[in-house]
């Protein structure tokens, strides 16, 4: 259950209304992103979709959920988690640096910090839908590849939870200062590179 779950209303629409928001999330980013845009997209009245979500930061976070644990599934499809780690772990970094710099997952991250006062449950929302989902789902990948001698870790958890910070490097930090907002090809090609290098040079077995 969403932290804002008493502040939503679930009627007929309400997956409409939710596949409208998406549709015009995603392509306009928070900011852009109208309530006339998002109840025209819906196919439903501005009356209907404040009946649903009375705020927009509401409908923007259900989304959010919703698209992080559609990211992660699609992952896991796309994935070949019987792969060797240098594939895999090149994979899922390109997939976390693509999700925080994209113009969606910048605006999750703003929008949980600035309603952290307002719904200060928030940000735990988003952790366990996005991170924390990410982690569990890396580490499960690690045990497997750990029972198959590929890779040697005592903590898998902790080795997720290494990875992905390799994989953020600087990326983070000047994202949330405002220096950097778009990286090159070549850039993230070096961080992934860079990423699973040393991961695999403290984890990695003779034979990877």
């Amino acid at each position: 259950m969403t932290v804002h779950a008493g502040l939503i209303k679930r009627g007929r629409k309400f997956n409409q209304v939710l596949d409208g928001a998406r549709e015009v999330f995603m392509r306009d980013g928070f900011e852009g992103a109208s309530v006339d845009d998002i109840a025209r997209a819906a196919e439903v009245s501005k009356a209907t979709l404040y009946s649903y979500f009375p705020d927009k930061r509401l409908l923007f976070a259900q989304v959010a959920e919703i698209e992080c644990h559609r990211q992660a599934e699609e992952a896991l499809e796309v994935i070949d988690m019987s792969a060797p780690p240098r594939l895999v772990l090149r994979e899922a970094a390109r997939r976390m640096i693509a999700f925080i710099t994209s113009e969606f997952g910048l605006a999750v991250f703003k929008i949980c910090m600035a309603e952290s006062g307002r719904f200060p449950e928030l940000g735990k929302q988003f952790y366990e839908s996005g991170p924390a989902l990410v982690k569990a789902r890396l580490a499960d990948y690690l045990n497997q590849s750990v029972a198959r001698n590929e890779l040697k870790i005592d903590d898998t958890d902790f080795a997720a939870e290494q990875f992905m910070e390799l994989s953020k490097t600087y990326i983070h930090p000047r994202i949330l200062c405002g220096v950097q907002i778009t990286f090159s090809d070549a850039e993230i090609t070096k961080i992934v590179d860079g990423a699973v290098d040393m991961f695999l040079a403290h984890y990695g077995v003779t034979n990877e």
